[in-house]
C-alpha cells in the first residue's frame, strides 16, 4: 500500500489508518511508546532486527503523520527521544479490539494445532 493512500480522502477509512500503520514495525514501536518517551537506541535494543535506518524512517513517517513526536534535547551529547501524541494515543487505542482479535486468533490456531498433535 502506498503512502499517498493514507491521505486519499477517496479511501475508506480502514485504508487510510491501515496505510499509517502499514509496513513490519510501526505497530511495534507504536506498542512500546505506549509505555512513554523512549531514546532510538532503546527502541532499536527492544525490537530485535530493527536496524538504525529503518528504525529512523519508519519514525520519520509516524511523525509525518502525527502520531509521534520527537524532541531533542540541547545537551551534549544530543538527546532524542519519540513519545506518542494525542493522536497517536488515539490510534493504539483503536487498535487495541484489533489486538485482542488477534490474540484470539493465535490462541485458535494454537488449540487447533494441538489438536491435529494429539
Amino acid at each position: 500500500m502506498t503512502r499517498s493512500r493514507a491521505q486519499d480522502p477517496n479511501v475508506c477509512g480502514v485504508t487510510a489508518a491501515i496505510a499509517v500503520i502499514d509496513g513490519k514495525w510501526k505497530t511495534a514501536l507504536l506498542w512500546l511508546l505506549e509505555s512513554g518517551p523512549q531514546r532510538p537506541g532503546e527502541l532499536r535494543r527492544r525490537v530485535p532486527g530493527l536496524s538504525e535506518k529503518v528504525l529512523t524512517q519508519a519514525l520519520r513517517e509516524m511523525e509525518a503523520d502525527g502520531l509521534v513526536r520527537r524532541e531533542v534535547f540541547d545537551v551534549l551529547p544530543l538527546r532524542t527521544e519519540y513519545s506518542l501524541t494525542a493522536f497517536g494515543r488515539d490510534l493504539s487505542v483503536a487498535l487495541a479490539p484489533l489486538s485482542d482479535w488477534g490474540h484470539r486468533r493465535l490462541d485458535k490456531l494454537a488449540e487447533g494445532a494441538s489438536a491435529e498433535v494429539s
